[in-house]
């Protein structure tokens, strides 16, 4: 049986303190031989500051963890509580991902370790480079003469990046050059599992909530908490209300696609976290008036607490599942609410008295996002599963579970079936196994097999290619434009396609809206 230790690590960030002191929380992590960093398995912590040339020495994780009760000045100037504080959020963070998906999860760059810097360089920044295998984090005097705010020591940033670097690993095509929803889905994901993994912390749901209530009612939505990296946003803006993201008091409206500034990647992102968190929200309200109604008076301080975080982890867990039922690449909010509301049904097919895919669809609602209508589908905005007839004989599945040249065989036998393209260079990406447990209570496996279609054509072919998907006027005829697509397919336990989420090559409506925005924005310029 696998060991965990108990580690403390700040909840939030240093700016939530109660009575003055820093809040922190205690987590627990897996425990595993460590070298000094520390140094694991999958993470290497190395505390080389590039600015002043400096080389922290390497601190060590052990099971008598030194900062149970540390003071606000040994967790802001200690290095070695700096280490220990970003490798327990980042082995965190991946183990919430690892338990969702039920498999592990590679980083992108091939190695099996990523570096950690806590302090990286002297800047207002932080950030996951793939060249780099490594995870930044930096640092900038405060306004406040003489001390330093340091980004590995919020909970947000630290989650945010590692997020980045497990999406990365997870779906490496979601980096490409593609319509603005691509881009701002990277973002807006990392600032969900973000805000979702501290509010999975009871620590955080307790400060988040009002003291006491207001006109009888527990106020869930006006709290700072809901918003990101608290205390740079608060040094930047010099403020104390003011957060770098605050999504949460971002009003719905529909015409944010007008927008200029909503071409920029973290502020589109906004509008996919704000929808979100008004699911969050409306879900746990829900649940709180339930309780009223059982217990005919207003529930307990306790009890909200206690949902808040019970919530905030049943979405976590739905949001990275969701993962697994997108399309590799193209892809727009519409898939993202598509596969939220497919990969909760798999795992809560009667949806339980928190109705949270209607809050899911409500919330998206709100800011102009529906999901992808199917007509055959079992209910509104799921994927549906897949009907046709398939040709298996050619195929093991014993080796489709880990074999991408097996995967790619039955591809091209049912092409097809399948509606690939015929002259498309069809590669498969990935091939994993996913082990999770159904909603009958038997653990159910599957794999998750993701393939992509590209196709290099001249400007002044695209007519004769697909007529609606005509080149920008001023577009030069001779231009190579790339052209991809792809599709994630999902096979059930006897080896059957259950699902196929597709992005298809030749989708007019989406293939125009990401030429067009690419030639705009000069990603074909010279």
């Amino acid at each position: 049986m696998r060991k965990n230790r108990l580690v403390t690590i700040i909840a939030q960030d240093p700016s939530i303190r109660i009575q003055g002191k820093i809040l922190t929380a205690k987590v627990s992590i897996p425990e595993e031989n460590l070298l000094p960093g520390p140094r694991g398995h999958r993470i290497h912590v190395v505390d080389y500051d590039s600015t002043t040339k400096t080389f922290y020495q390497p601190s060590l994780i052990s099971d008598h963890d030194p900062f149970i009760s540390a003071s606000n000045a040994q967790l802001l100037n200690n290095p070695a509580f700096h280490a220990q504080n970003v490798y327990a959020i980042i082995t965190r963070t991946l183990g919430c991902f690892e338990s969702a998906l039920g498999r592990r999860i590679p980083w992108s760059f091939g190695g099996h370790q990523i570096k950690v810097a806590p302090h990286a360089f002297s800047d207002v920044n932080a950030f996951y480079s793939r060249k780099s295998e490594a995870l930044l984090f930096g640092y900038f005097p405060s306004r406040n003469k003489g001390k330093q705010v340091f980004t590995c020591l919020s909970h947000d940033v630290i989650v945010h990046e590692t997020t980045h670097a497990l999406l990365d690993g997870i779906r490496p095509r979601l980096t490409d050059p593609s319509a603005p929803d691509q881009a701002a889905f990277h973002e807006g994901f990392a600032d969900i599992i973000s805000l979702l993994s501290v509010f999975s912390l009871p620590e955080i749901v307790d400060v988040a909530l009002d003291r006491k209530p207001h006109q009888g009612r527990w106020q869930l939505r006006k709290s700072l908490l809901l918003a990101i990296a608290k205390e740079i946003g608060q040094e930047i803006h010099e403020s104390p209300a003011r957060a770098l993201r605050q999504p949460a008091l971002l009003h719905p409206f529909r015409i944010w696609r007008q927008q200029q500034e909503f071409l920029i990647p973290h502020r589109r992102g906004e509008i996919l976290v704000s929808a979100f968190l008004q699911a969050f929200l409306k879900s746990w309200e829900q649940r709180v008036q339930n309780l009223s109604g059982i217990r005919n008076h207003f529930p307990q301080r306790n009890r909200v607490i206690e949902e808040g975080a019970s919530i905030a982890s049943l979405f976590l867990t739905s949001f990275i599942r969701s993962l697994d039922y997108l399309p590799p690449v193209n892809l727009l909010f519409e898939d993202v609410l598509t596969a939220l509301l497919t990969a909760h049904y798999e795992s809560f097919p009667q949806d339980p008295p928190l109705l949270v895919r209607h809050s899911l669809r409500e919330g998206f609602k709100a800011f102009g996002i529906y999901p992808v209508l199917f007509p055959e589908s079992r209910e509104p905005g799921l994927q549906p599963v897949f009907q046709k007839d398939l040709d298996y004989s050619s195929t093991h599945f014993e080796s489709m579970q880990k074999n991408r040249e097996e995967v790619h065989r039955f591809l091209w036998q049912n092409r097809q079936a399948l509606n690939l393209h015929e002259h498309s260079h069809l590669q498969v990406d990935s091939v994993n196994p996913m082990v999770r447990p159904g909603s009958d209570g038997f653990t159910r496996q599957e794999i998750v097999a993701v393939y992509v279609e590209s196709l290099a054509v001249q400007a002044g072919e695209l007519f004769w290619f697909q007529p609606q998907i005509p080149k920008p006027t001023e577009m030069p005829d001779t231009l190579t434009v790339n052209l991809t697509g792809g599709g994630t397919l999902i096979f059930n336990e006897h080896g059957k396609v259950k699902y196929h989420i597709r992005s298809p090559l030749t989708e007019p409506s989406r293939q125009r809206l990401i030429l067009s925005y690419l030639w705009k924005t000069g990603h074909y310029s010279a």
